[in-house]
């Protein structure tokens, strides 16, 4: 039915009063979230909020998912912050609950969702709040509960764990589902869509959200964690599969996790889990950034032909060859055995959006070379240089613009084993 002018603002503003969020316009109302841990955010400033919020939309992000533990006394204060700043800022947040690190009872996850449902910030899809979760199958049969206690919910879980199989015999208790799976398996150097397709068949229609991530690294030795995934292309492949599968739902992996090298947003000191200062620290990622709008832009299109934000490049690469000394015990993949010097090559690794194909010119120490792009999808071009025997700093040169990232050294880091995480910048 065609409306009026003044009927369709009328409409609005009623939608808008009764907290029901108006998600970004695009094909099927496609949205593109970014992972937030909440529980690293103790003692953090509304203005540390705005900055994040303000970073996360000029990239095209819709919204966080706010990743929340049941045993952080600091969850009050900042979710209100949260919710308060993203409503402020025409910006969209869903809880996503914890369930591998806490446990939560019914009453806590009502109390939660009733009490952000009516938010203007709150995410809602058919008109009921979105919910997600970490884990957390066994908790499955509880969420019909939560259902009445709240007026319902749209619910669309990460049960990983479960596989696509598994989430799909429980497909009567959800409204879609979140696959975590961003990374390449253990001794697999690249991550293909075998995962996405079998998530997609399983929902038989319903939303499927997709992980995606520029990276993995964790050395934490406290929770057991020691792995890397490979990463050397991945920020580029896992978009080009975002425009094959095109699912309902993005999330990205993550905004903020220092502990496992995945974020996107730049480090904040009072966050960075101990133990992860030593490979986090002086390790930008926000050039990972810069390739979103595109990337987004046309994910929401169908089209990978859309107008170009601006051209330029991100350019990603570990500082020390992987062999420089020892591994540290770190294993290639998750539940892998290898060394993860085996899963990763001596190489920078590039994107370069363009509105026509292009060489580039990489510089390390006083060794130059052009290259030509590998890999291209619509106006992104993937490139890599190896930099195997050579040291320096990196200097990347596109139609006369330049930038000049950290320095390569064969000097094994201060910790006595390689640093697997990687330095991003933007040209």
């Amino acid at each position: 039915m065609r409306l009026n002018i003044t009927a369709a603002v009328t409409l609005l503003a009623n939608l808008a009063s009764a907290g029901v969020a108006m998600p970004r316009q695009g094909s099927g109302n496609r949205l593109v979230f970014a992972h937030y841990m909440v529980g690293l955010t103790s003692g953090q400033s509304q203005d540390q909020w705005q900055k994040d919020i303000t970073e996360a939309k000029s990239a095209g992000i819709d919204g966080f998912a706010l990743n929340i533990g049941s045993q952080d006394s600091w969850n009050a204060q900042q979710l209100q912050l949260a919710y308060d700043t993203a409503s402020s800022n025409g910006f969209s947040l869903f809880l996503s609950f914890d369930m591998a690190a806490s446990s939560w009872t019914v009453d806590q996850v009502v109390s939660l969702v009733n009490q952000y449902k009516g938010a203007g910030s709150q995410l809602k899809v058919n008109g009921k709040p979105f919910v997600s979760t970490f884990e957390g199958p066994s908790w499955s049969d509880n969420w019909a509960s939560v259902r009445s206690a709240t007026g319902d919910i749209f619910l669309v879980p990460d049960w990983s764990s479960l596989g696509a199989q598994g989430v799909g015999g429980k497909l009567s208790q959800i409204d879609g589902a979140f696959n975590w799976g961003a990374w390449p398996n253990a001794n697999q150097y690249t991550i293909d869509t075998g995962n996405d397709q079998a998530y997609k068949s399983t929902l038989q229609g319903k939303p499927y959200m997709m992980g995606v991530s520029p990276y993995f690294y964790t050395d934490l030795p406290q929770y057991n964690k020691n792995w890397y995934s490979s990463s050397d292309s991945l920020w580029y492949d896992r978009w080009k599969q975002v425009l094959d599968i095109q699912p309902e739902y993005i999330e990205i992996i993550t905004w903020n996790d220092y502990g496992e090298s995945s974020y996107i947003n730049d480090p904040i000191a009072a966050q960075i889990v101990s133990g992860a200062e030593t490979y986090v620290n002086g390790f930008g990622h926000s050039a990972f950034r810069f390739v979103l709008p595109y990337f987004i832009s046309a994910y929401k299109a169908g089209n990978a032909n859309v107008d170009l934000p601006s051209e330029g490049a991100v350019a990603w690469y570990r500082t020390t060859p992987a062999a420089v000394c020892g591994d540290g015990g770190t294993v290639w993949g998750q539940g892998g055995s290898a060394s993860a010097a085996s899963g990763t090559k001596d190489v920078i690794s590039i994107i370069v959006l363009s509105n026509s194909p292009k060489d580039i010119t990489v510089a390390i120490g006083g060794s130059s070379q052009t290259v030509s792009a590998s890999s291209s999808v619509g106006k992104a071009s993937f490139y890599q240089v190896s930099f195997s025997g050579k040291t320096g700093a990196v200097t990347i040169t596109i139609d006369g613009k330049s930038t000049t990232g950290p320095e390569i050294t064969n000097n094994c880091p201060s910790t006595g084993h390689v640093n697997f995480n990687s330095v991003a910048i933007q040209v």
